[in-house]
């Protein structure tokens, strides 16, 4: 089947979050299962010369805007076997950042008609044109309004996968009519009206031929009003074509056997593991304690990410507990700022690296024995998928595709590959905690854990297979 992938950024191109992984991973995963899938975004200034370097422009053509024609350029690359469309415009695009301008709307509305148009002038037909996120929302919207009666785009069908619901693309109404050159029949609830202003992401959802997200509990999750940030009912209605795929990694990349910025390669091995531990103490100029538990945390600094659970009880565990605890990312100012006192008030036992570095993040996946992720919401999480890939037992709140990624460790059954706790609570995460340190102080129950860890990997070639049955249900 043909496959146009639509997102706003893609690994290894231009990368802010998890969207750019998915983009980087599932089309070559889809590839071995027999798909040609492409994949189109935006060509942001702040990708580097060595991609710019290599792109080709094969098609220039305008894009009508109401009232403006501006200029697309379809420049394309091939990248292991992938071919990547990248649209071209530096009115809209040649600037210092992804996201965040005032004209975010207008942007996007451009973005979403340059890759309907430039299907028009690439010798390659779609059978399923896959969105994600509101940036891409506009696409099945289009395809329903614009294009539905072109032959070209008769027979194409639309997938649009939410990433995450928080973000949802909302703009005056003023984007509909001046920019879509829409009338007031779409300024309803069937169509992108959303409290007086339109909603990307309601379109999309109202559009597209088959919803999914990247989990299932996810998907059951925003069915509700405390998850389903406004757009619950929508996503009610819609049920029957809603599904949830949980993403996987790529495992060639994320190999602590192949790992250039792992120091100690091992594959099970845990004294080749704890060697990576004693360096990055070394590093990092912790005490070089090879016994003592190493707690990771790779993570944006935000509430979501269950910082305030943190802040609540970092004095209480760095104060009683014999355990190191190593934190890489940047964020809120209040959550940097608890970080850093905790740094100086307990130096020996606490690292916080308010940076981000790949190789920083990769290393403390190698070194650590534990990895904490309390978030309040958690569409998927690529972090406790490297966890399982590098045996750092991830310590979880069960949401989203945390609950169905990470069981519980059961000391009498020896099944769960990490730990896991229900409500958003400080003391019952720091319960969790102080659980998963005795679990690591008794040699036979860790072992067994590390077992199951091995064996509760996530490659993308299982998401993958979902993806292709949902491709041929759609277009049947």
């Amino acid at each position: 089947m043909n496959v146009l992938m639509i997102g706003s950024e893609c690994a290894p191109f231009i990368k802010t979050g998890g969207l750019a992984d998915v983009l980087g991973s599932l089309p070559q995963a889809l590839k071995e299962d027999g798909h040609d899938v492409r994949v189109v975004l935006p060509k942001y200034e702040n990708m580097s010369d060595e991609w710019k370097m290599q792109l080709e422009t094969i098609h220039t053509f305008d894009v009508q805007l109401g009232w403006r024609d501006q200029y697309a350029g379809i420049q394309y690359i091939e990248h292991n076997g992938i071919h990547v469309y990248f649209i071209d415009n530096e009115y809209y695009f040649k600037r210092s950042n992804l996201y965040g301008y005032d004209d975010e709307g207008e942007r996007f509305v451009f973005f979403n008609k340059a890759v309907m148009e430039m299907i028009r002038h690439i010798d390659w037909k779609p059978d399923v044109l896959h969105c994600h996120d509101w940036q891409a929302g506009l696409v099945p919207v289009l395809l329903h309004t614009h294009y539905g009666s072109d032959p070209l785009f008769q027979d194409m069908k639309t997938v649009f996968t939410i990433h995450n619901l928080k973000y949802q693309g909302i703009y005056p109404d003023s984007v509909l009519y001046d920019l879509l050159g829409l009338d007031g029949n779409m300024m309803t609830t069937g169509g992108l009206e959303f409290f007086g202003n339109i909603n990307f992401m309601k379109g999309a959802l109202n559009f597209a031929d088959h919803i999914t997200t990247v989990s299932e509990t996810y998907a059951k999750e925003i069915q509700t009003p405390y998850y389903g940030e406004n757009l619950d009912g929508v996503l009610r209605e819609r049920s029957e074509k809603l599904s949830g795929i949980v993403n996987g990694i790529d495992s060639l990349s994320y190999n602590p056997m192949n790992d250039d910025a792992v120091p100690v390669p091992f594959r099970s091995s845990l004294s080749k593991k704890v060697q990576n531990k004693m360096w990055l103490q070394e590093e990092l100029g912790l005490p070089v304690r090879k016994e003592v538990p190493m707690i990771g945390i790779v993570s944006r600094l935000v509430e979501q990410k269950g910082f305030d659970l943190i802040g609540r009880i970092i004095d209480e565990l760095l104060e009683e507990e014999d355990v190191q605890v190593v934190v890489l990312g940047t964020g809120e100012a209040e959550y940097e700022h608890m970080l850093q006192w905790a740094q100086s008030k307990y130096p020996e036992k606490l690292s916080a690296n308010i940076m981000f570095s790949e190789a920083l993040s990769r290393q403390i996946y190698a070194a650590s024995d534990l990895f904490l992720m309390p978030s309040r919401f958690e569409p998927c999480g690529i972090g406790q998928l490297i966890a399982l890939r590098y045996l750092s037992a991830p310590i979880v709140r069960e949401t989203g595709g945390l609950a169905d990624t990470v069981q519980s460790f059961d000391e009498v059954t020896g099944e769960g590959n990490g730990f896991t706790f229900t409500n958003y609570n400080a003391h019952d995460m720091l319960f969790t905690i102080r659980r998963a340190i005795e679990f690591y102080q008794d040699p036979p129950c860790w072992k067994q854990l590390v077992k199951n860890m091995l064996n509760s990997q996530y490659p993308w070639k299982f998401s993958a297979s979902r993806y292709s049955e949902l491709y041929e249900t759609t277009v049947e």
